[in-house]
This record gives structure tokens, sequence and C-alpha cells, in this order.
């Protein structure tokens, strides 16, 4: 297979019911399941690359997380946080009807699988953290919320790909081919021009952030991360400034059965999009 198939659901929110996107890749009746959730303002298709990989041997689930890529917005922007997008993967969980999966998250994604994780009768079977844990950098928070939510509308799809390049610097090196191919699916078509895919209103609960309400947030993720009982593999960009390598080797230390992988030549965050960066990942997947 060389293309996903598009599917939706209705989750709830306590503003009412809103339709989730996914993409699925492979088998629809393999038992082996691998959802891959993207970061704060990206959409499922930057796991495109490594679904191909995987998708010979896995049924592989790329959801477009609430206010972003093709899935609906929500009416009160103050819903958009890690307990409503938690909530929206239980729905589509239940919708694959499998009773375990495996988990992909980068960043934001890592945070909700790790949410995910830690619940009691948890479906997640094996998780990996892709630049991201408990203990966010608070300077990073502030770069990344100093783009966040704009509405930056563009005259060309080419115009737009240059500006999120100027913030993405992370990523790690990209031909204009590789960036423009990668930024394709960042835009939709609007009146006044192509916009970003995403809904301006998730930067709202992000601004309301600081550095106290951020504290309280890392002593519950720690207590999330504490409650595991999974095999962990935490990816980190050498160069990344959200996933501290401190944090890191607290996080190996304090793990049950947590691994951790540096990447070179890149920062926050790997996109998963070349060998040297999915192989590891293919490899803890396939361990029963």
């Amino acid at each position: 297979m060389t293309s996903p198939r598009l599917h939706h659901l209705q989750a709830l929110s306590p503003g009412g019911l809103h339709r989730i996107a996914y993409r699925e890749w492979g088998a629809a009746d393999n038992p082996r399941v691998v959802v891959c959730v993207h970061g704060l303002t990206r959409q499922s298709c930057d796991f495109d690359a490594l679904a191909r990989r995987l998708a010979p041997e896995f049924r592989v689930i790329c959801p477009d997380v609430v206010g972003r890529g093709d899935s609906g917005w929500l009416a009160n922007p103050l819903h958009y946080g890690i307990p409503q997008y938690v909530a929206d993967m239980v729905s589509l969980v239940a919708r694959l009807d499998v009773e375990q999966v495996d988990w992909v998250g980068t960043s934001m994604g890592g945070l909700i699988g790790l949410g995910l994780a830690a619940l009691p009768g948890s479906p997640v079977r094996r998780l990996v953290l892709n630049d991201v844990g408990p203990s966010l950098e608070w300077q990073a928070l502030q770069r990344i919320g100093a783009y966040l939510g704009q509405a930056m509308v563009f005259d060309s799809v080419e115009e737009g790909a240059a500006q999120l390049r100027s913030i993405s610097q992370g990523f790690g090196t990209f031909s204009e081919a590789e960036w423009l191919a990668l930024s394709r699916p960042m835009f939709r078509a609007s009146e006044q021009g192509v916009r970003l895919h995403y809904d301006p209103a998730i930067g709202q609960a992000f601004r309301a952030l600081t550095p106290e309400l951020a504290a309280a947030g890392e002593a519950q993720l720690w207590a999330a991360w504490a409650a595991l009982s999974q095999p962990v593999l935490v990816l980190r960009g050498a160069q990344s400034d959200l996933l501290s390598a401190e944090t890191a080797a607290r996080m190996i230390q304090t793990g049950a059965q947590a691994q951790l992988l540096t990447l070179p030549e890149v920062g926050h965050a790997p996109m998963l999009d070349r060998a040297e960066q999915q192989d590891p990942v293919i490899e803890f997947l396939r361990q029963p």
C-alpha cells in the first residue's frame, strides 16, 4: 500500500460533539496496531514516511488531533488540552476494536500517549516518546508560544513553507523539494490565500500558561511517568531545546522499562522521516 485511507469518527467534549479524522495504513484486520500522533501545530501526514515502512507489518493509525488537519475544531478553545486529547484517543482506540496498540508520539503526541499509557487498564503496549518528557524547558515553551496561533495567511504554499522553515530549524536538514513536500499538508485554501491547517485558537490555552501552571503540570506528568509499566523508548534530538539531557537522564533512571536514544544533528523534533531515525523505532515496536 502506498497511500492511506481517510476515516472519521465523532468524539465528545464538554462543548458538544466534534469530528476526528485519522489515516489508516496497512491491512485493516491486522491486530498489530501502531498509533502515531503528531506535535502541537502539526498533522497526521508527518508520519507518511514512517507509516509506509510500518504498513507491511502493522496496521498504522495516524490521527489529526482535534483542531488540526482534517479534524474539526472545538467550540470552546479552553478545552484544547491533554485531557481532551486523551479522551479523543480513547474513542479512537474503541473504534479500532483492538485490545492493544503501540504508540509513537512526537512532542504533544508523546504527552497524549504518556497520559493514556499511565491509566489503569491502558491499551498501550509499547510507547515511543519522540523528544518529549515530563519536564519541558520554559524557554522552548516561550519560543513556541511566540508563533503559535497566529492567523498566518500566505499568497502561496511556497511562501508559507518558507515561513515554516524559519521556525522549524530543529527538524533537521531538508532539501527545498523535501521541505516543500513535508509542508504541503500544513496548508488549506481560503478566500484570502493559503492558511495554516490548524485552529488559531489552540494558542489561547498555551498563552495562558505561566511558570506556576507549568510546574503543576510537570508534577502530574512525572506522576504519570512513575505509573508506567510498559516498555518505553525515549528519543531525544541532540540539539533539542524542549527535552533537556538532564530530563532524559532522569527518565531513564526512574523509568521501569525505559531506554534512551539520542539522535544526532537534529533538535526539536526529529521528523522520523529517514532510515537512521526510523530503524530503532521499528526494531523497538517489533519486540514482543
